[in-house]
């Protein structure tokens, strides 16, 4: 039985020498040195590339390096029978909180203004009335979010393509949901997948559709945001700033005006990580699950997208 890691242009030494640790009989290779196609069992991979996974004959899973799995549910060369696992870690969630609690503080106590008084000697105390925050997607991410800002008094409500219920929050349900959601948020989070359904959601109707002077804070997916709508809504008021971690084409290129732009904090895709110790054993134990013929924490559907 055996591994490959692709991880291009990142380091693979950590997730090897978790592997070595914990499942030392496992022979695990980094891309582009695999050993015998045939003889591995399964790819642990962030963007392989169309056609990859498809050069490994007897598959039995594909892991993914992060929580999205777009990356791999655009390749339409992996067979279909094959398991897709995306990374469930706590690593992954806490950081996102982090990252989303970080935002709304930064936002709601309005901090570059504090920054910017401080550099002119102004003391001036700003107002700081409490905002009404809205998270689309209610996955592990945006609930855990939402806990975390509500325990700390803020008041939250959700929005996803289904309308699920989540215990002790306020959610919004499908198309027919979301303008009613938009029109009293102040603070909008996107923690969406991937989806057909998601990309280009953040466009100009959802910013018209939000409170007047309404923030932004994109940690989903970089398709989602039509930047340029962004751009026109904050020139126009509609919005008032943003919080960015993801964008469509990545690196940001060093001419996009958002570099500019003084009302947006660009951030380099780094809201949440995987630990690669406890993401090691989410493998592994999917690993195991799947030599049971049951079905792995993780595992995609693919005609949902997540």
């Amino acid at each position: 039985m055996s591994l490959v890691i692709i991880r291009k242009n990142a380091p693979t030494a950590p997730w090897q020498q978790a592997f070595a640790n914990q499942a030392p009989d496992l022979a695990v290779h980094a891309w582009p040195e695999t050993g015998p196609l045939e003889e591995v069992d399964y790819v642990l991979c962030w963007a392989p590339g169309a056609g990859e996974i498809a050069r490994y004959p007897n598959l039995k899973a594909v892991f993914s390096l992060g929580a999205g799995v777009d990356h791999l549910l655009g390749d339409d060369t992996i067979p279909l029978h094959l398991p897709i696992v995306r990374m469930v870690d706590k690593s992954i969630t806490d950081g996102m909180v982090q990252y989303v609690v970080m935002a709304v503080l930064n936002h709601h106590r309005r901090m570059n203004e504090m920054r910017a008084n401080q550099a002119e000697k102004i003391w001036q105390k700003l107002d700081l009335s409490n905002p009404q925050i809205g998270i689309m997607g209610m996955g592990g991410l945006g609930k855990a979010s939402a806990r975390a800002l509500a325990a700390m008094g803020y008041r939250v409500r959700g929005w996803n393509r289904s309308g699920r219920p989540v215990e002790g929050l306020e959610v919004f349900g499908g198309a027919g949901g979301l303008k009613p959601f938009l029109a009293e948020t102040d603070i909008l989070i996107s923690l969406l997948p991937h989806t057909e359904e998601t990309i280009g959601i953040l466009n100009r109707e959802t910013f018209a559709a939000l409170r007047q002077g309404a923030y932004i804070i994109n940690a989903g997916r970089g398709e989602q945001l039509v930047e340029e709508d962004l751009l026109s809504a904050l020139r126009s008021g509609q919005i008032c700033g943003a919080m960015l971690d993801v964008f469509c084409k990545e690196p940001l290129a060093a001419d996009h005006p958002l570099w500019g732009e003084e009302r947006v904090t660009v951030t380099p895709h780094i809201a949440s990580w995987v630990d690669p110790v406890a993401g090691t054993a989410h493998v592994l134990r999917a690993i195991e699950a799947i030599k049971r013929c049951e079905v792995p924490e993780g595992q995609v559907d693919r005609t949902a997208g997540y």
